[in-house]
């Protein structure tokens, strides 16, 4: 197990991202297509300050790319995976609530899968 203590430490700083509900949010924000910092800051209804922090921390671990327009800054997604574990714990966590609870539609509203592929139930 010592051996592998370095992987470990390497999979628990991916899932740190995870870890923080305005990253979530972040990630739903821009899970099926690429937003301006101002655009993800209205959605989220945070401070930009907060936002372009998180949106920093998300881009140094690899889970979102950037690019630069003028003077505007649009994220998206860079990872796959990343946003395919979101979908496939909200799904999870969905599947394991009483359909007549709101906060089921809720889950299974966040990370919204591309048209044509279905949701688990």
């Amino acid at each position: 197990m010592e051996k592998l203590s370095h992987a470990f430490d390497a999979v628990a700083a991916y899932f740190r991202v995870l870890s923080e509900p305005t990253r979530l949010r972040i990630m739903h924000a821009i899970c099926e297509q690429e937003k301006t910092v101002s655009q993800i800051v209205e959605e989220l209804g945070a401070t930009q300050t907060n936002v372009s922090r998180h949106l920093n921390m998300m881009h140094r671990n690899g889970v979102l790319a950037r690019r630069k327009e003028g003077n505007q800054v649009h994220y998206r997604a860079a990872d796959p995976a990343m946003v395919e574990i979101c979908r496939n714990v909200c799904n999870r966590i969905a599947a394991q609530l009483d359909e007549k609870k709101p906060l089921r539609g809720d889950l299974l509203r966040l990370m919204p899968r591309t048209k044509g592929k279905k949701r688990a139930a």
